[in-house]
């Protein structure tokens, strides 16, 4: 199985400039755990996830004023959609994270998570588990 079949295509989009809370706000709105941070003019593509935010607010940041540039990950990892999802799990484990930005010919084109891989995976391994009993 393809990243293609598993990724999320439905990607929040946001600016370097939008606060921790605005952030979180949109994030929570569409049900996903993070974010592409677009920065034309910077660092080009950049990933906020749930866990920038609420590391940011462990440490007392005040989410209304803190910037989420101040917390995205600009050093990368990237996933074409014809990687298999064996791929994108040893890319995310070697890596310590747990989303993957998609991208086709550069831009961002969905997002792949490891909910997304355990949610394709579970089916096929439930299948083989009940074909071998």
């Amino acid at each position: 199985m393809l990243v293609r079949d598993a990724m999320s295509t439905v990607v929040l989009t946001i600016g370097p400039a939008h606060t921790l809370r605005q952030a979180a706000a949109l994030m929570s709105a569409r049900r996903v755990g993070a974010a592409v941070v677009l920065d034309p003019d910077g660092t080009g593509i950049g990933i906020l996830t749930e866990r920038d935010v609420l590391n940011a607010v462990g440490l007392g940041q005040n989410p209304d004023t803190e910037p989420t540039h101040a917390h995205t990950t600009t050093d990368v990892v990237f996933a074409t959609p014809s990687w298999t999802l064996e791929e994108a799990a040893r890319a995310m484990a070697h890596g310590g994270f747990r989303h993957l930005i998609v991208l086709d010919r550069g831009e961002p084109v969905g997002i792949v998570s490891v909910r997304d891989i355990i949610r394709c995976w579970a089916p096929a391994r439930q299948q083989q588990m009940t074909l071998s009993h």
